[in-house]
């Protein structure tokens, strides 16, 4: 069965050109297989700066010795303040 294709033009900067020869090349591929490869396998990776962040979160968890309990109070703290504030404000 075809796969349907879409032909479309892109600007890439020499060294990227060689890389992506360099990878068709070793792959035993065409070049624009190494780049659905490569394509593919970056959308698969988280982007860039999201496990800073995530780690970021995990330390701050762990410094606060947070655990599901005090998680679930502090919750509970900041729903009722939130409540408390809409009462109280004029409408």
């Amino acid at each position: 069965m075809a796969v349907p294709t879409v032909k479309t033009t892109y600007s890439l900067d020499l060294d990227t050109v060689r890389m992506l020869e360099q990878m068709a090349k070793s792959w035993n591929v065409s070049k624009s297989k190494a780049l659905r490869r490569a394509i593919r396998l970056a959308a698969s990776q988280p982007a860039p700066g999201n496990e800073v962040g995530l780690r970021a979160l995990d330390e701050l968890q762990r410094s606060l010795r947070l655990n599901a309990e005090k998680a679930r109070r502090w919750e509970q703290r900041v729903r009722d303040e939130r409540r408390a504030s809409r009462d109280e404000s004029p409408r």
